[in-house]
């Protein structure tokens, strides 16, 4: 068992490090030391960061090594040195960022060959692997939101996504009552996910996919951006102060809208989740609409209980890990699959597409579950608790598998949109729409 653990750890490791090398050579040197938006990091700083998070955890931490490169680590402390600062930084230039993050990998691979994985409870079923590979991963999403903000022409190929196969529309009612959310037997779920704990739902309908470009697209036509009353009162004077008009990276395109996405233009396509909306936007749609946004729990529940069994789910579909006929994650594809494309990734109840795709904004602030507890650091999770967050939930096509489950949870600031970001509406039962 111990040796099928490393295998399988070794495999994500190398799984991650794969994705990031395709982002990170994509580009010419100058492209990776480049702020291309100050929303981001260069992409270089990307790099060296996950490979010093790797050695501040798996090899001084777990190994007990010495330090690789200790005269870094405050130029990669995410804490010390907002994004827009980044670029004067006296950062590792790509060569010595790549040789840096190689020595870092092969010292964590010899820890991982030695180290007893139940030794100690962050080692414990390779709980301080798995948290290295998300947090790669979770970078690797970064970074390919980097590439959506970068001007120039396209480097990055996928295939597109699949074609709906099934018609979803409409509202899918999710009974009242309790239902177990969060975890205690993920190995690799986060202190934030934990622990699972009883929640008593009210009943309510949530929609059966996200919301749509051309759902999104009868709002703005509409007026949608021009009518207060659809807005919150911070929400508007966020979309005044930004000039808001329409999702990002949307242009007017005759009597319809393109989107350049990256570096390719293109019509906007009508059956995909609308993306690159913010927590204000999402909002007034549902505002819009007569509906609301889900609150987290809602969204969980909607996501993995089983009204016949009563238990929870790791997934909509079950336990199994997420395949290719399950979702789009894992930047399978470069664009969001239309409503319908993943019918056997649906809730039992029938609530398609909650995993990958699109970040679902919900109403929720973020918070720690009763019983929270830190581990095993505060700077994960808790010192974000109470902030100005929106929880996010489902993942994106930009987010990995090993980076996504039914009780993972995302945040952000309610005005960003440059992350893979849509929604979908909910209503109390029993309410009248439009």
């Amino acid at each position: 068992m111990t040796q099928d653990l490393r295998l399988t750890v070794a495999a994500e490791l190398d799984r991650a490090r794969a994705r990031t090398t395709l982002l990170t050579d994509a580009v010419d040197d100058s492209d990776l030391v480049r702020q291309h938006s100050p929303l981001m990091s260069p992409l270089v700083w990307d790099l060296a960061h996950v490979g010093n998070q790797e050695e501040l955890w798996l090899v001084r931490d777990v190994g007990g090594r010495e330090p690789v490169r200790r005269d870094i680590d405050e130029l990669y402390d995410a804490f010390k040195h907002p994004r827009r600062n980044r670029p004067a930084l006296p950062l590792l230039n790509p060569a010595e960022a790549r040789a840096y993050v190689g020595q870092v990998r092969d010292k964590a691979l010899d820890v991982l060959d030695r180290v007893r994985l139940t030794d100690r409870p962050l080692v414990a079923d390779g709980f301080a692997f798995g948290m290295i590979v998300q947090h790669e991963q979770q970078h690797d999403e970064t970074m390919l939101a980097t590439h959506q903000l970068r001007a120039g022409a396209p480097v990055l190929e996928a295939p597109a996504p699949p074609a709906a196969r099934v018609p979803v529309s409409g509202e899918v009612l999710i009974p009242g009552g309790p239902f177990t959310m969060g975890t205690d037997t993920e190995p690799w779920a986060l202190d934030n996910e934990r622990p699972a704990h009883r929640v008593d739902v009210p009943a309510f309908f949530i929609d059966a996919a996200p919301v749509t470009n051309a759902e999104y697209a009868a709002f703005i036509a509409d007026g949608g951006y021009d009518e207060p009353r659809w807005w919150s009162e911070r929400g508007w004077a966020h979309r005044r102060e930004a000039g808001l008009t329409a999702p990002m990276h949307w242009k007017r395109d005759g009597d319809g809208w393109a989107y350049t996405r990256f570096g390719r233009t293109g019509r906007v396509v009508p059956d995909e989740p609308v993306v690159h909306v913010c927590f204000f936007e999402a909002e007034a749609y549902a505002t819009w609409a007569g509906r609301r946004l889900p609150t987290e729990a809602e969204w969980e529940k909607a996501a993995r209980h089983d009204p016949a069994t009563g238990r929870s789910r790791r997934f909509p579909w079950g336990d199994d890990p997420p395949g290719p006929e399950h979702a789009n994650l894992g930047q399978r594809h470069l664009a969001p699959a239309p409503a319908g494309a993943y019918p056997r990734g649906a809730s039992p109840l029938g609530v398609h597409q909650l995993i990958g795709d699109v970040w679902e904004w919900t109403s929720s602030g973020f918070h720690g579950y009763p019983g929270f507890r830190v581990f095993p650091y505060a700077e994960y999770s808790q010192v974000f608790f109470g902030g100005d967050y929106r929880v996010l939930r489902g993942g994106s096509f930009g987010t990995d598998a090993a980076a996504c489950r039914g009780t993972f949870r995302n945040w952000d600031h309610p005005i960003r949109r440059q992350i893979f970001s849509g929604f979908r509406c909910a209503r109390d039962a029993g309410t009248d729409v439009g």
